[in-house]
């Protein structure tokens, strides 16, 4: 008869070490894309402007890889329930009148939403910061509530597309405050996002956001340590950017910290 070898260990002989425990598999991150004008213009200097045709493509392609685009609100709402895996944000900035006109059928066909940033002290005016390149109208009170309507977030870019790091206190407050104050009598509901104009943030911007009471607020790059859901990165659009370069932007999203970390 065979001897059983498998009881305890004699004496002399070390137990099995504790149980090491398996390292919890990381989830995929999530990451948020920044887009501005969706239109036909040919004039495009600073390279913000995405033909209706090809967002049409650049939302196909993340239908393909069963990715859906939504608004930031909705992302942050579904990732502290860990079921992000399968979004991507979508947000567009300055609140072009062409976001209702050529964005909004798009996005409805495909069965995204999106977030807009949208300037209340600017309504119905143009984007007045560029030095040079093509005069764009912004919307106005209707096309912003027709937005809503149609199911996209409505969230602020301050009220005058101001750079926060260089303005005084009080006009800091003013762009931060008032412009959700104004949207949310706007729309008649809650104003959650904020975008900082240029991308450009500091501890006091980031600061000024938490207190108007705002959920979260977008940037460019990753913000002052601490600074979390109030400056959340994303990753820039364009025209240029075929399936490719889609590609290689999602896989490199979280290694140059332009993605969102699981909560």
């Amino acid at each position: 008869m065979v001897a059983d070898i498998s009881a305890a260990p004699r004496a002399d002989e070390p137990g099995p070490g504790p149980a090491v425990e398996a390292r919890p598999k990381r989830r995929a991150a999530a990451w948020v894309a920044m887009y501005h004008s969706v239109s036909d213009c040919p004039d495009d200097p600073f390279d913000v402007t995405v033909t209706p045709a090809r967002l049409d493509r650049q939302l196909a392609w993340l239908a393909a890889r069963g990715l859906r685009g939504v608004s930031v609100r909705e992302l942050l709402a579904a990732r502290a329930r860990g079921a992000e895996r399968g979004l991507v944000g979508l947000t567009f900035d300055d609140g072009y009148t062409d976001f209702v006109t050529e964005a909004v059928p798009v996005l409805r066909r495909r069965g995204c939403t999106a977030t807009v940033f949208v300037l209340p002290g600017l309504l119905g005016g143009a984007n007045t910061w560029e030095s040079g390149g093509p005069r764009k109208p912004l919307l106005d009170v209707d096309g912003i509530r027709g937005a809503a309507a149609a199911g996209m977030e409505i969230a602020s870019h301050g009220l005058t597309h101001l750079d926060l790091t260089g303005v005084p206190d009080d006009v800091l407050h003013t762009e931060v405050t008032e412009s959700r104050h104004r949207l949310a009598a706007l729309t008649g509901g809650d104003i959650e996002g904020f975008c900082y104009p240029y991308g450009y943030l500091d501890e006091r911007a980031t600061a000024a956001v938490r207190r108007a009471g705002y959920r979260y607020a977008c940037a460019i790059a990753p913000g002052p340590a601490g600074s979390g859901d109030f400056a959340l990165p994303r990753i820039h659009i364009g025209q240029a950017d075929t399936s490719l370069r889609l590609e290689l932007k999602r896989r490199l999203a979280r290694r140059y910290g332009r993605a969102l970390e699981s909560v």
